[in-house]
């Protein structure tokens, strides 16, 4: 086999074998620095890019491929008459096989307080341009980005069965690869300068976590993707200890329910169904924290996902065990409260150490339209500056605590949504309905304890007084709102009329 390859790995995983079976096919191997020399060290012979070249590399290493003896070997098109007399008048050999990974720009990145010259040091240059060469040329070169395509490469050239279905599969491959890479670089250059978050070119890169049984529904295919960098604190590090793998459904629940867990420091207890909030508890423990959310809704509870930022003792999964859920996401699961949850076949087990911790890295939150992508920042901030009191009776000290708290789950609810809370606990939630006065009219109405005393929160104004009036009939104490209607004076004056005490917060947080 009159081949040549060229190989220039910094990820030098199954590289070794690699080179033997090439070898042993008779492809010439041709390399450059530390990748030649685990070659050589494993006594397969390699000739040395520079012997290629005629060009010594040079700048520390920087230039070292970049070279027409390189380039035109690749790219030469081997069914094209001129291009191969221009080989042979040049004395310059084709290379049929392009093996190459990347510097390791990401893992740079990754380490803490990496300085800003180190990460620019590890973006390669040479790399990606003979990965492109390779991937444009594909017809005539086998390139490989992958590590993963070593044997199947292998067993093609062996068995004398390389088809143009490979040949262009490795070709994808690279672009998507060299994409991924280019945009890594881009987001991380765009960050450390603190740049504007919306480029007119905007180019997001992600990784695939795995193939899902189908999306939302049976007949939708589906895949799980997440952020190249920042993701400690999510769902795609959790470690999953017990089920089935997760559905495209409960990963949006269990994200519902980690987002608005993170709100919280005290033990705090989230339920979520169809990716909406169900029942939220701040406890004096977990178990605690999980009865209130429990209670909040006993029935859509059934079936959901339920995230708590404690780890789960024995008494508490007695009590998950009562009913059947799909999933259960904690920092720890003691061992006797593992061994109680597994005994349950289809409940999923997910263990999250960073559940509770704040994101620190920017984000934005994307949605799909047709056609077209919006994107914004993510919905980081819960309230800026001072509550601003505006009715006649000023709240208690205890009805501001339960109006943040009212608050928080609010921003997580669907527009147009209603929360109504007491003593740490969800009693009724109004989300998704077109009309305000349907949502505070249903958080009322599902409330499974006594409303009377208890706070309400909405996520955007009031445009009419309608529902001040139906949180006064059902003993609302106490109303938190943006504020910023028309009709602000219309339901201040309403709130007057019962003795409701109002505070503003000057910022909405409408959730579609």
């Amino acid at each position: 086999m009159n081949l040549r390859a060229l190989i220039s790995v910094s990820d030098k995983t199954g590289i070794v074998d690699f080179a033997k079976k090439l070898s042993e096919l008779g492809v010439s191997i041709i390399s450059t620095g530390g990748t030649e020399k685990t070659i050589l060290d494993a006594g397969v012979d390699a000739i040395n890019i520079s012997r290629i070249t005629e060009f010594p590399e040079c700048l520390d290493g920087r230039v070292k491929t970049l070279h027409p003896s390189v380039h035109a070997g690749i790219l030469a098109m081997r069914d094209n008459p001129s291009h191969m007399e221009q080989l042979e008048k040049l004395n310059i050999e084709t290379i049929d096989i392009v093996a190459i990974n990347l510097y390791p720009f990401k893992e740079t990145i990754s380490k803490s307080n990496v300085a800003l010259e180190e990460a620019i040091e590890n973006i390669d240059i040479g790399g990606p341009t003979m990965l492109r060469s390779a991937a444009k040329n594909h017809r005539d070169v086998l390139v490989i980005v992958d590590p993963a395509d070593y044997d199947r490469v292998y067993e093609a050239l062996k068995n004398n069965e390389v088809t143009y279905e490979l040949r262009y599969d490795l070709a994808l491959k690279v672009f998507e690869h060299t994409a991924n890479y280019d945009a890594m670089i881009a987001s991380y250059l765009r960050e450390k300068a603190d740049k504007d978050a919306f480029p007119s070119l905007l180019t997001l890169t992600y990784e695939k976590v795995e193939d899902m049984r189908y999306g939302e529904n049976p007949h939708q295919k589906a895949a799980f993707y997440k952020e190249v960098l920042g993701t400690e604190t999510t769902l795609s590090a959790a470690k999953q200890l017990h089920g089935k793998a997760l559905s495209f459904n409960n990963i949006n629940d269990a994200n519902a329910a980690i987002a608005l867990i993170k709100e919280f420091e005290k033990p705090t207890a989230v339920a979520v169904k169809h990716a909406a909030p169900c029942g939220v508890g701040v406890g004096y423990d977990i178990l605690h924290a999980y009865e209130k959310a429990y209670g909040c809704d006993p029935q859509s509870i059934f079936g959901g996902v339920v995230a708590l930022n404690s780890a789960v003792d024995l008494k508490t999964a007695e009590k998950l065990s009562e009913i059947f859920l799909e999933i259960v996401i904690a920092p720890e699961f003691e061992k006797d409260a593992f061994e109680k949850l597994s005994l349950k076949k289809n409940i999923r087990l997910l263990e999250l150490s960073g559940i509770g911790d704040k994101m620190d890295r920017p984000r934005l939150d994307l949605k799909k339209v047709l056609g077209g992508l919006l994107v914004q920042e993510t919905d980081e901030v819960l309230i800026e500056g001072e509550l601003k009191s505006v009715t006649e009776r000023i709240p208690t000290k205890n009805e501001i605590e339960e109006l943040m708290f009212a608050w928080k789950v609010c921003k997580h609810v669907k527009s147009n949504g209603i929360v109504i809370t007491k003593d740490g606990q969800t009693l009724g939630l109004g989300q998704g309905q077109v009309s305000r006065v349907w949502a505070a009219e249903g958080a009322i109405a599902h409330s499974n304890y006594s409303t009377k005393g208890a706070v309400l929160a909405s996520d955007a104004f009031f445009p009419f007084p309608d529902a001040i009036k139906a949180a006064a009939e059902a003993g609302i104490s106490a109303i938190i709102q943006p504020g910023g209607s028309v009709k602000d004076q219309d339901i201040i004056d309403e709130a007057n009329k019962y003795g409701i005490a109002m505070v503003f917060t000057g910022m909405r947080h409408f959730k579609h």
